[in-house]
């Protein structure tokens, strides 16, 4: 039997000083507390870029700006009941101020920071990217 295959999109929104926006999944859904880069289900018809504007706008209030969605990479990962595929894009971009709406905790992390984190495990290979690509955070002394 063939295990489904299941289309989502994720986004790292990179602020002005590089911080990259990670999500923490609330109480009652799947994988609770861990983090995981903003997006969702892929539907019917419906593009990457589409999805990422769609669902960032329900779940944090803002709105990306459609052409400045940057491709970064994919995940593919293996769970027990389903593969997940996921094209993820960076955004630099966007109009709104991040207010979540679904209950989640919401972070903005240095990227060498976010693999610490206990994250989602198709998030890993993002985290990882963005960590290997992005500056290194800004450390100021006090």
């Amino acid at each position: 039997m063939k295990t489904p295959v299941l289309w989502v999109a994720a986004c790292g929104l990179i602020d002005a000083d590089g911080r990259v926006l990670v999500t923490q999944r609330p109480d009652g859904r799947d994988h609770a507390g861990l983090w995981e880069f903003p997006g969702g289900k892929i539907e019917p018809g419906e593009r990457p870029e589409e999805t990422l504007v769609r669902e960032l706008y329900e779940e944090l209030s803002v709105e990306p700006c459609l052409d400045c969605l940057e491709p970064l990479t994919f995940a593919s990962h293996a769970y027990p009941d389903f593969h997940l595929i996921m094209p993820t894009y960076v955004c630099r971009q966007w109009d709104g101020m991040v207010r979540p709406r679904e209950g989640q905790a919401t972070k903005w992390a240095w990227a060498e920071d976010i693999v610490r984190l206990p994250l989602l495990p198709a998030d890993i290979p993002l985290a990882r990217h963005l960590a290997a690509r992005l500056p290194k955070g800004r450390r100021f002394l006090t």
